[in-house]
């Protein structure tokens, strides 16, 4: 679904995982890229979600980043080391 124009510089750990990025990609681009869709579950129905509008506004993208819950993937940088799960 997505292709990267330029090769990953980095690594992200996603879940356990060592997947490519590029620094400075934001993370939700950079888990989609490596065909991650599903970044979460939802609390009631357990239904999958994953990125929608990836500028910030639907929320759906959240993830725990570093240990700290509820951040959205589309508005983090990558950086080398950055460490996320669902």
């Amino acid at each position: 679904m997505f292709k990267r124009t330029e090769p990953p510089d980095c690594t992200i750990l996603w879940d356990g995982r060592e997947l490519p990025a590029r620094i400075g990609e934001s993370l939700a681009a950079a888990l989609l890229a490596a065909g991650v869709l599903a970044f979460r579950e939802t609390a009631v129905s357990g239904s999958p979600r994953g990125p929608l509008c990836l500028m910030g506004a639907c929320f759906d993208c959240l993830v725990e980043l570093d240990g700290a819950p509820n951040v959205q993937a589309c508005m983090v940088p990558v950086r080398p080391g950055l460490s996320a799960a669902p």
